[in-house]
């Protein structure tokens, strides 16, 4: 059993407290899914619970985290660099339990996972691997362990439809408990039932954690039925007390006017001190009844706050694209990595505002294929085509902040404007000032995105666009395209985004592309 008592960390290099006061248990037969929107700490937790040490550069920590020598099995959500330039081999000897392993073994786990068994001997580099293949050799290199409790930092990520399927059921049927970061909204309903929510509110100031031992829509649907009945309570009381104030102030105000104007003296003239008198005695009485009313506006049933996903609209002038129009006519005999086939006669035409969604099985080629259709794209003149890569590396390099990437020619106006948008996408003026690559996935989704709002895209080329948006964010980025007016051509396995936004499915075989349907 893992028990975490009263966790708050903090972020060393700004002084952001990120958690404060979570505490949970977690039991055999438990699937906490850990949720929240980008930034708010999610994986700093998972990296905590594991190792004090991962997160010791940057991060320090005060509570409990009683483990009592518990073996955990870490899934981290990216490889560090140097992980990356190993060839597989080598990846996997790193792995005690891999080297300990029989060869029954070895296929037990590699079908499990849907993974070929050669690949645990395949001399490629791990970074020539697809995202997919990846993910499924860690899983199997962690199973191989057998932990007592499974961290997971979104093992979903990169998955085929296929092997997500094979993730519910693996969650659903593990005996050990399993605290896991999914941004797969799907994946969540089916599989959790413990929910960790992890909120920063009042401009990711106040950090909140909500902690429900319930399935993730039961969690979601009572959280926003309790909103809205503590919305009306508070308004109604709102409503009755500003009453009950303006009955106050007119009393209140009767009363400064009687005092203002009572005469000093009688009709006898004789000093009139009684009536002053009894006037003061009555504005004392009014201000006493004041302040009895200031005492309980302050326990008022608060109006609900919760942590709003916010991301900027496309312009919907400047991204519309004419029905006719030609986006693509690509007629591919052989897609290739380096000199390896991953597939023939790949035939893809585009026309107007399509919105595409390619699905396929983990290697072969999807994110190759989509990188071929954004070198065709982008150089276009009767086009403004933007790409967002699966790895956001290749487009946020070096130390440049957000304010940086926003405002690239450092004009004073542009650096206005791009401050502005980042505030209302909630960046505290900290971030736009954190280098942009290290930020977590989701902030690092949410630049590209304004990036391309900012440079007025019409066509939209998208490596799993929502695989790092938080699952109470992922229904604003499934809006926001659903209303682009634009072409998007994009490459994703979330099953809801499919469904909802994509008008054409095709799925990616090594015989071509082909139209599926997810019904």
């Amino acid at each position: 059993m893992l028990q975490v008592k009263n966790l708050t960390i903090i972020h060393k290099k700004d002084l952001t407290t990120l958690v404060e006061g979570l505490s949970f248990t977690l039991a055999p037969g438990d699937r906490a899914a850990i949720i929240g929107e980008e930034g708010n700490g999610k994986s700093t937790v998972l990296k905590l619970l594991c190792d004090p040490a991962l997160v010791e550069p940057y991060a320090e920590w005060t509570g409990e985290i009683l483990d009592r020598g518990l073996r955990k099995g870490y899934l981290a959500q990216e490889l560090r660099p140097e992980e990356l330039e190993l060839p597989v081999p080598e990846f996997c000897q790193a792995s005690a339990a891999f080297g300990a392993a029989g060869p029954r073994e070895l296929a037990r786990c590699s079908r499990q996972v849907g993974l070929e068994l050669d690949t645990f001997y395949d001399w490629r580099l791990m970074s020539t691997l697809s995202g997919g293949e990846r993910v499924k050799l860690r899983l199997a290199l962690l199973i191989l362990e057998q932990p007592d409790v499974l961290l997971l930092d979104e093992p979903s990520n990169d998955l085929d439809l296929a092997t997500l399927t094979w993730l519910e059921g693996f969650l659903l049927s593990c005996p050990t408990p399993v605290l896991y970061i999914s941004h797969d909204e799907t994946l969540l309903e089916r599989t959790a039932n413990m929910v960790i929510h992890l909120e920063r509110l009042r401009r990711r100031t106040l950090p909140r954690c909500t902690v429900a031992r319930t399935g993730y829509r039961d969690y979601v649907d009572a959280r926003q039925a309790g909103f809205t009945r503590q919305e009306q309570v508070a308004r109604k009381e709102r409503a009755e007390f500003d009453a009950r104030m303006e009955r106050f102030r007119q009393i209140r105000d009767k009363v400064e006017h009687a005092q203002a104007t009572v005469p000093r003296y009688n009709s006898a003239g004789i000093p009139n001190a009684s009536e002053g008198k009894m006037l003061k005695k009555k504005m004392h009485t009014v201000l006493s009844m004041g302040r009895r009313f200031q005492r309980e506006r302050e326990n008022l049933t608060q109006l609900p706050e919760w942590e709003e996903a916010i991301l900027t609209a496309f312009d919907s002038c400047k991204a519309a694209l004419p029905a006719g129009k030609t986006v693509l006519q690509l007629d591919l005999p052989e897609l290739k990595a380096g000199e390896r086939v991953l597939a023939r006669n790949v035939r893809l035409w585009v026309t107007g505002p399509e919105k595409i969604g390619i699905v396929g099985a983990n290697g072969v080629g999807k994110s190759t294929f989509l990188k071929l259709v954004a070198k065709e794209l982008l150089p276009r003149t009767d086009l403004r085509a933007a790409y967002m890569a699966q790895d956001y590396a290749d487009q946020l390099l070096g130390e440049k902040t957000p304010v940086d990437l926003l405002a690239p020619l450092g004009h004073k106006d542009d650096i206005t404007r791009a401050r502005t948008l980042l505030g209302a996408m909630k960046y505290k003026a900290e971030e736009m000032e954190h280098p942009a690559a290290g930020l977590s996935g989701g902030q690092r989704a949410k630049l590209l995105f304004l990036a391309m709002v900012l440079n007025g895209a019409n066509v939209l080329v998208l490596d799993e666009p929502t695989r790092n948006f938080s699952p109470l964010s992922a229904p604003v980025i499934r809006q926001v395209l659903a209303d682009f007016p634009g072409c998007i051509l994009s490459v994703s396995h979330d099953r809801l985004y499919l469904s909802q936004v994509c008008d054409r499915v095709l799925e990616l075989t090594p015989e071509g592309l082909r139209p599926v349907s997810l019904n």
